[in-house]
């Protein structure tokens, strides 16, 4: 987890006044005099498109970049008519019960399941100012003693077997450029572009190859090719830069969502020890 990204700032205004609460009233006003339910903001054929509805999608949009208007709610419950003409004629040309649309919304629903059972642990489980402090403290120590952040700009070749690896690493000390060698013979995607993976620090690496990382000079090239489970690999260290560490205001944000990812993933590993799965 690289915890040393842009800051992120929340800010949340609550503002409830006279003139918003007058808008209710009329609101629920003209609903009952449509004959709508309060809480309607239309309905096509007897089915209700609810103004929390049109407040969720006006909040989506909005996400989106849309600024609030009355055009823009205007807009969403025009969305919400034509998605509902649309399914009901679905209905009634009985497309609804067609194998495809129950697979489709099975799928929509186990998706929001899956969404809400996580959100749902989250709140059950908030992650504390404590723990991001102490994760921040964490991150921090391992920088070790000049408290600085290391960062390795590389290259590598990914192959099959020891055999060829050991032959390409032959190439290269033989004087065959790195970048000529990757575009010619490495299986990673990166080898349109020579081999170049960009910036990385340490931990964000596999073990095995941070282990030769660190103990390179710029320019060299690994001295034996690197074992991983998917395969063989030679690394170059192209540059080296090192930077001041952010603050703990600046990595908040970062930090905060590694956590949960973590939280995450550690919460559906344990669902996963807990149930049988089958794979074919």
């Amino acid at each position: 987890m690289n915890v040393f990204s842009s800051p992120f700032k929340l800010k949340l205004n609550t503002l409830i006044t006279a003139s918003f609460l007058s808008v209710l009233l009329i609101g629920s006003t003209h609903a009952q005099q449509s004959g709508l339910p309060i809480n309607a903001a239309a309905s096509v054929n007897g089915a209700i498109i609810t103004n929390d509805m049109v407040e969720q999608g006006i909040r989506v949009a909005i996400s989106q970049g849309q600024k609030e208007s009355p055009e823009l709610r205007q807009a969403v419950v025009q969305k919400y008519i034509e998605v509902l003409l649309l399914s009901q004629r679905a209905e009634k040309d009985g497309l609804a019960n067609s194998e495809k649309a129950n697979t489709q919304l099975m799928l929509i629903r186990q998706n929001y399941l899956a969404d809400l059972e996580l959100s749902t642990f989250m709140a059950q489980n908030p992650i504390s100012d404590a723990d991001v402090q102490a994760e921040y403290n964490k991150e921090i120590a391992s920088l070790g003693p000049q408290g600085m952040i290391v960062e390795y700009k590389v290259s590598d070749i990914a192959i099959a077997t020891e055999a060829d690896a050991q032959a390409a690493l032959n190439r290269i000390k033989k004087g065959e450029p790195f970048d000529k060698v990757a575009k010619s013979i490495s299986l990673a995607p990166n080898r349109v572009q020579g081999g170049a993976v960009g910036w990385v620090q340490a931990g964000q690496v596999a073990p095995q190859i941070s282990a030769v990382l660190v103990n390179l000079a710029k320019g060299q090239v690994s001295q034996a090719p690197i074992q991983l489970q998917q395969g063989w690999y030679l690394v170059k260290l192209e540059d080296k830069r090192t930077s001041k560490p952010p603050t703990l205001d600046q990595a908040k944000a970062a930090i905060r969502n590694g956590i949960a990812q973590r939280k995450q993933i550690e919460f559906l590993s344990q669902i996963a020890k807990e149930s049988k799965i089958v794979i074919q």
